[in-house]
């Protein structure tokens, strides 16, 4: 099933607005209900559209995660990631790899141990290093690598398919070097001030605020929850 997802990636990310009904090229920016409607709302706006008010504030939506644990993997794969593809225009998604790992300082860097062990760490680091590098790619990144059979040994792949520009070494040497060991101890504190404090993993806040009822509602189904709190026009998952 995993690899059957990482093969749609693709086909997601080029899910056109025009296939939308009434979503034709020459329509999108005609008014602000048809542009979130065609999920372009962000791209008339740009465009300094003179119909389009300043329109409200895409939903926050936070994921403290790690790369190994099987509950972040189902959910990442099966739920954020076509997610935030349908509300690309009305979600701030940010992703944060540490999860339930611990860290420590000998003085001269920070030391992680990780639940799942060294392969989850390095998984951690990969992913900390790319969103700082690439960070209009990264999501796609994240979820390609969690799609895979293998999360560590798909990153190379991903990275290549999603962020050419990015030489590999490059990135290793995040990973390898202080950059990265500053990332996830960023990671780390970002982790560490949640109110409450993280009990489980993946761990969702909705606009900085986290409670049973929300995740609950993130994990099963994360575009309604995303929908019943953007107080803009609704694009046409909303329904």
């Amino acid at each position: 099933m995993r690899a059957v997802l990482l093969l749609l990636l693709p086909v997601w990310m080029c899910s056109g607005a025009g296939r939308l009904s009434g979503c034709s090229r020459s329509s999108w920016c005609s008014s602000p209900e048809v542009a979130a409607r065609c999920g372009v709302l962000k791209r008339c706006q740009k465009g300094n559209s003179t119909w389009l008010p300043q329109s409200p504030e895409p939903v926050k939506v936070e994921v403290f995660y790690e790369t190994l644990c099987p509950d972040c993997i189902d959910f990442m794969t099966h739920m954020l990631y076509p997610s935030s593809v349908l509300l690309r225009d009305v979600l701030d998604l940010t992703v944060v790899p540490y999860g339930n790992a611990r860290e420590s300082f000998d003085g001269q860097r920070y030391i992680f141990s990780c639940q799942h062990g060294e392969q989850e760490c390095l998984g951690n680091m990969i992913q900390a290093c790319v969103l700082n590098m690439v960070p209009a790619e990264a999501s796609i990144i994240v979820f390609c690598m969690e799609a895979a059979a293998d999360v560590v040994q798909a990153a190379q792949a991903c990275v290549e398919l999603y962020a050419p520009q990015l030489p590999w070494d490059r990135l290793a040497d995040c990973v390898k070097g202080d950059l990265g060991n500053q990332l996830m101890h960023e990671n780390a504190k970002k982790t560490k001030a949640l109110s409450p404090p993280h009990t489980s993993v993946p761990w969702v806040t909705v606009d900085g605020v986290h409670t049973e009822e929300l995740q609950e509602k993130a994990l099963s189904s994360l575009v309604s929850l995303v929908c019943s709190k953007y107080q803009g026009p609704k694009p046409a998952v909303c329904g």
